[in-house]
């Protein structure tokens, strides 16, 4: 209650005491009385705030099970000073750990400002960058099936991190990591990343202004606007961002070949630096037909181009003895753009809750991508031994992607529910490779490496979900049905008519989740999900790509999906602290590279194939620990044991290795207005496919400034402090023995600076599950 009476329309605010996370707000009635009901254990402190009176805390207070809480009189103390508008903010936590999920709260980490969602990622406990093509995967190291907001990008392999290396994390609210999803997802053995964009709350308009500077080995810039207007029935969303980047990686790869008793040497030293310019878009609007109808559009973009400039030196010996030397000089450039257009209907069909929802989707992705070859020829003294050869490789790709589906949700009671959907996708991919020298002034074409790939694929799905809350009990369960048929047809210029290879399967894929509360503080859960990996479009598109004289990749249209059943069984304590036991089974196994080396031309092939069966059994830990009342950290423990078994027609391959991965993450209260973070992470060395990797280790940190009233922020971090991100692999496999080392620019500073305007609570757009997920981690174009 004021001074002169009850604090009618004050508001109450519950907050944890630990880390003033807001769990439930009251308004106080006219007699100065407020109520706050089922509130777990736990400790709390009440924010009472009302105009014209300052904010004032109480508590904190323990509350046990079963009580029932009184709390003291609270005196309000009037300012004279009117205020304009009172926000309460409670600041969540960067990482909020719960059964089966991991939960990154972006805009409340330091140094998440200024890297893409990305470098968050695979900075993120429970991810994991996987082998050559840089894969995300998390729990039991399988590619995730990555959904934005529910909107495809039907993109995957690098065209799919160019992507995600283009969003900025100024425009991503959260980041959910989830591994075993429902029935309602597309398949996945590998688990769920969810990311969550950034929007606002209530009626009215708001947006964010972002920009900044980075320097690493080179500079880097970037600025950006996301902006949401909201009306009583009209809600208009969108948002922009423009990056200016340039990036330097290198690679040394050193191939050793024994045949016919002489030792030979294939050493490569390439040097990479990539200038992109990227603008990233995305316009939306919400229309409400009536309180229980809703139908929105969606418009989303990306158009990027890259300028490569690379640099690939291969020094050849024998016998040890420096027998002769390729350098290779190439300039690339690469224009790509992504167009997604999605219509949505949204609707609650009765009072029980029953709602149907449906989208529309379409998504196109066109690729120019022209790279200019030339390589000299030298003996070890520096003189040429033949002339300088020059190549054309050009690879133009057109995908078109379809998608409709409908969910209905149909309540049973209060404790459970009946969920159901259809799902129908529809992709078409047109692949070229035009690749040649220059003979007489002219590029002609190499019919060996030259051709046209077309590939079609529809998946019709369905799936029926079961949830149900009894006692102390929590059930999941849920079946979806996937039906696949794909044609693909290699067209080449000795071919015209082409070779079409057709597949047609079905599968189930069952998934269900058993919760049991023992105590008001333990809580155990069992979950089980069989899922599917699909190879991605290049996988299976069997062009021969160059990467010099004597080192190709190839793509192998006899790729078959790979099959994953996963089991986890977790146990929660006091909802904080978390540890999982979980083991996976993958069969038909291909997402690593597998290396055909022909010992007589010396000419290594990269490839996919489907190399037999994984195992993996490991267990998990987190525990969040606040310190003192300034500093507050999060621990994450992964420990797991592998197992890589090879088919017999693939010899006799049986490898195993543990693999530790720990991850803290340090957060700082240096003031109200100043804090700072402090980050690190370390992977042990493991077995990946064929390949041995060692480990890896890095550490980050940042300081943040709050201006402007709270409604701007500096923010200065560095990435990898002491420079020590880096992949290091070998493999001994049949006849190949290799090693190498994959250097990418991981150190840079950056400053950046945000700016929130308008109202500071606008009602967000909803999301909207457009149904492509699982495509737009498929499309590929290398």
């Amino acid at each position: 209650m004021d001074a002169g009476g009850p604090a009618d329309a004050a508001t109450v605010v519950l907050m944890q005491t630990v880390d003033s996370a807001i769990i439930k707000s009251s308004l106080v009635d006219k007699t100065g009385s407020y109520l706050l009901a089922n509130i777990k254990p736990g400790s709390y402190l009440l924010l009472i705030t009302q105009i014209g009176s300052s904010k004032t805390y109480a508590g904190p207070f323990s509350l046990v099970a079963g009580q029932t809480f009184t709390a003291p009189n609270v005196i309000l103390k009037q300012i004279s000073t009117q205020l304009k508008d009172v926000t309460v903010v409670g600041r969540k936590p960067y990482i909020q750990v719960k059964p089966g999920k991991v939960i990154l709260n972006v805009q409340n980490s330091i140094l998440a400002d200024g890297n893409s969602a990305y470098e968050v990622l695979r900075q993120s406990p429970g991810v994991h960058v996987g082998g050559d093509r840089e894969t995300l995967v998390i729990t039991g190291r399988q590619p995730a099936l990555i959904t934005i907001d529910g909107k495809a990008t039907n993109l995957t392999g690098d065209d799919l991190n160019s992507m995600l290396r283009s969003m900025q994390s100024s425009t991503i609210d959260q980041i959910e990591i989830i591994s075993s999803g429902s029935a309602k997802y597309d398949a996945s053995g590998g688990g769920i990343i969810n990311i969550v964009l950034k929007k606002g709350k209530n009626i009215g308009t708001n947006g964010t202004v972002t920009a900044g500077a980075g320097v690493g080995k080179y500079a880097k810039g970037r600025a950006g606007i996301i902006f949401n207007n909201r009306t009583a029935k009209l809600n208009i969303f969108g948002n922009y961002t423009f990056d200016d980047n340039k990036t330097y990686r290198n690679i040394v790869n050193n191939r050793t070949i024994k045949y016919n008793d002489t030792l030979s040497n294939y050493d490569v030293v390439y040097n990479n630096t990539q200038k992109t310019q990227n603008h990233n878009l995305k316009f939306g609007a919400d229309y409400s037909l009536s309180s229980k109808q809703t139908i929105g559009f969606l418009v989303s973009g990306i158009i990027r181009h890259d300028d490569f400039i690379k640099d690939n030196t291969l020094n050849i010996s024998n016998q040890n003895k420096l027998d002769s030397v390729i350098i290779a000089r190439s300039a690339l450039g690469r224009s790509s753009s992504f167009l997604n257009y999605n219509i949505n209907y949204n609707a609650t069909l009765d009072k029980s809750g029953k709602s149907i929802a449906a989208d529309v989707n379409y998504s196109t992705y066109n690729r120019h991508s022209n790279e200019y070859i030339t390589n000299n020829f030298y003996t070890p003294q520096g003189n040429t031994y033949r002339d300088a050869q020059q190549l054309e490789n050009l690879s133009p790709s057109n995908i078109h992607v379809w998608t409709s589906k409908i969910d209905y949700i149909n309540p049973l009671g209060k404790d459970s529910r009946f969920e159901t959907g259809v799902k129908y996708n529809h992709a078409q991919s047109d692949n070229n490779l035009i690749f040649g020298p220059k003979v007489n002034n002219t590029y002609v074409v190499d019919p060996n490496f030259s051709n046209r790939f077309l590939y079609k694929e529809i998946v019709s799905s369905g799936y029926v979900n079961y949830y149900n809350k009894t006692g102390k009990w929590d059930i999941t369960a849920g079946l979806r049905a996937e039906n696949t048929k794909s044609t693909g047809t290699t067209i080449s210029q000795e071919d015209a008519a082409g070779d079409p290879s057709t597949k047609n399967y079905f599968n189930l894929f069952p998934q269900a989740q058993l919760s049991y509360s023992y105590t008001e503080k333990n809580l155990f859960t069992l979950s089980y999900n069989r899922g599917i990996n699909r190879p991605t479009y290049q996988d299976i598109n069997p062009f021969l790509y160059y990467t010099d004289p004597y080192d190709y990749r190839s793509g192998n249209k006899d790729l078959k999906p790979e099959y994953t059943n996963a089991l986890q069984l977790s146990h929660t304590y006091n909802e904080t602290y978390i540890t999982t036991v979980y083991y996976n089974q993958t069969n038909d196994a291909y997402d690593f590279p597998i290396y055909r080396q022909n010992d007589t031309t010396k000419v290594n092939i990269t490839e996919r194939k489907n190399f037999g069966q994984i195992y993996i059994v490991g267990i998990s830990f987190y525990v969040p620990v606040q310190i003192t009342r300034w500093w507050s950290a999060n621990f994450n423990l992964d420990v797991a044991h592998l197992r890589y078994k090879a088919y017999p027609v693939n010899g006799n391959y049986d490898k195993a290795s543990q693999y530790i991965t720990f991850n803290s993450t340090q957060n700082f209260a240096i003031s109200s207005t100043i804090a700072a973070e402090l980050s690190g992470q370390y992977e042990s060395p493991t077995v990946y496919g064929v390949s041995q990797l060692k480990q890896t280790h890095w550490i980050n940190a940042g300081i943040s400034k709050q201006v402007f009233n709270k409604r701007g922020s500096i923010k200065l971090n560095v990435n990898d402090i002491f420079n020590t991100q880096r992949d290091r692999y070998s493999a001994l496999y049949q006849n190949i023995n290799l090693y190498g080392v994959d250097k990418k620019e991981t150190r840079v500073i950056r400053l950046g600076f945000s700016y929130r305007f308008g109202k500071s609570t606008v009602k967000s757009a909803a999301k909207h599950d457009t149904g492509s997920a699982d495509e737009q981690r498929r499309t590929n174009s290398n």
